[in-house]
């Protein structure tokens, strides 16, 4: 079987040069959501918006439908066209809702900006993920992907601070956070355009081999990939999406924290993140048990969230479980979704099941975000109830039907495929 180049040419620098600059679509992809999150309430006071109209935003925006949307798009042109084309483009597309936010004068502004910038998000993570686990050095797929998650948590933190100084601007401070993002996405546009194509993705081109047809995908093998990957992540991104996106408005609301509050536990949150995916996900994910490691992740995580379930919402609780959540967090459900997503499926297919597999999941927490204001208003302790059977269902999939692919190449995962 042909071997694809590993890369060898390219320097450490350049490896990992490449990482940053592809995994900054999670930056821009969580910095959107929580932008948002920290804006809503602020919306709601100025706009008058309804529950409901509430529930529009959450449901559409860059953290659920139209990111979905994107990811199922721009993962089978990744897979069609280079994942190039794809993730350097789609910023400028990003760069054009992030200027409606920017500029909203009108709550159908604040809807149309979000669904485009989900869009271009959503395309844009297929691409960057299929690149950073192809190009990343066989031994160190974990460490590269682990990048690309600190980034996601990088930039809510960066958009927390950022709110939190420009609290007494109301809106306007509101405005400059999502300028912010549009500078970026500018400027990753350009920094983009002198990265290489994936060189594993166009050896399977020029290969023999012809290109695998869409159904592929439904075939047994990888089926059951897509249902243990959409199952564990899908369940736990209920709970993620649900809670971040709408835990500032949360305490503001229900807990009677100030906005101030909610938005420097927020911050604090996504730190500490960062500190579990450097400490433990990039220290260990690529040497020992990945199911062992996933298994301790969800534990942590289901006992943060059953305290809000079983607890008043009080600012001790909330910095109790927001330390619980977010330290698990750091080395579980999504740090393995992005690296077994990319390892689960062969080059020509593994942008598009990873598209499609986002897609389910982010689909899936739009529908539910419908719902979710509606159940704060009856009670936080039902909400946080629902939340933790989510992650105890995430958790049992995941310690059940997690790979075990530490230390292997991506041509040795596709031997064992076609093996079995």
């Amino acid at each position: 079987m042909a071997t694809a180049p590993h890369d060898d040419a390219m320097s450490t620098k350049e490896h990992w040069r490449n990482t940053v600059l592809a995994g900054l679509a999670n930056y821009i992809d969580a910095g959107s959501i929580v932008a948002g999150s920290v804006a809503l309430a602020l919306w709601k006071d100025i706009y008058h918006l309804s529950d409901g109209f509430i529930g529009l935003i959450g449901a559409f925006s860059a953290n659920a439908i139209s990111a979905g949307v994107g990811a199922l798009i721009g993962g089978w042109l990744c897979d069609k066209i280079g994942r190039k084309k794809i993730y350097q483009w789609d910023m400028f597309i990003y760069a054009f809702g992030m200027a409606m936010l920017v500029f909203a004068w009108a709550p159908w502004m604040i809807v149309t900006g979000f669904v485009i910038v989900g869009l271009a998000v959503g395309a844009d993570i297929p691409a960057s993920w299929s690149l950073i686990a192809e190009q990343a050095p066989d031994k160190e797929r974990g460490k590269h992907s682990g990048v690309a998650q600190a980034l996601w948590y990088l930039g809510p933190v960066v958009v927390l601070l950022l709110s939190l100084a420009l609290t007494n601007l109301g809106i306007l401070g509101t405005r400059i956070v999502f300028a912010h993002l549009l500078v970026i996405a500018l400027a990753l546009t350009l920094l983009r355009s002198k990265m290489r194509e994936s060189e594993r993705w166009e050896e399977a081109q020029r290969s023999d081999v012809k290109r695998p047809p869409l159904t592929d995908l439904f075939k047994p093998k990888h089926l059951a990939s897509l249902a243990m990957l959409v199952g564990m992540y899908g369940f736990w991104n209920l709970w993620s999406g649900t809670n971040g996106f709408f835990f500032p408005y949360i305490l503001r609301t229900v807990g009677a924290a100030t906005q101030a509050q909610s938005v420097a536990i927020q911050a604090l949150s996504f730190f500490i993140g960062m500190l579990s995916i450097w400490f433990v996900f990039m220290r260990l994910a690529d040497k020992v048990n990945q199911r062992l490691l996933f298994a301790a992740s969800a534990l942590i995580q289901i006992i943060g969230m059953a305290l809000l379930a079983l607890f008043p919402l009080t600012l001790p609780i909330a910095i109790l479980h927001v330390f619980l959540l977010q330290f698990g967090g750091g080395f579980g459900a999504q740090s393995f979704f992005q690296l077994w997503s990319a390892e689960m499926f062969p080059t020509l297919l593994r942008s598009t099941a990873q598209g499609m597999a986002f897609a389910v999941v982010r689909i899936g927490l739009g529908i539910f975000s419908f719902f979710v204001p509606y159940l704060t208003a009856t009670g936080f302790h039902t909400l946080a109830w629902i939340l933790t059977g989510f992650l105890v269902i995430s958790g049992v999939i995941g310690i059940v039907w997690a790979p075990r692919n530490e230390g292997k190449s991506l041509e040795q995962l596709d031997a064992e495929r076609q093996a079995n």
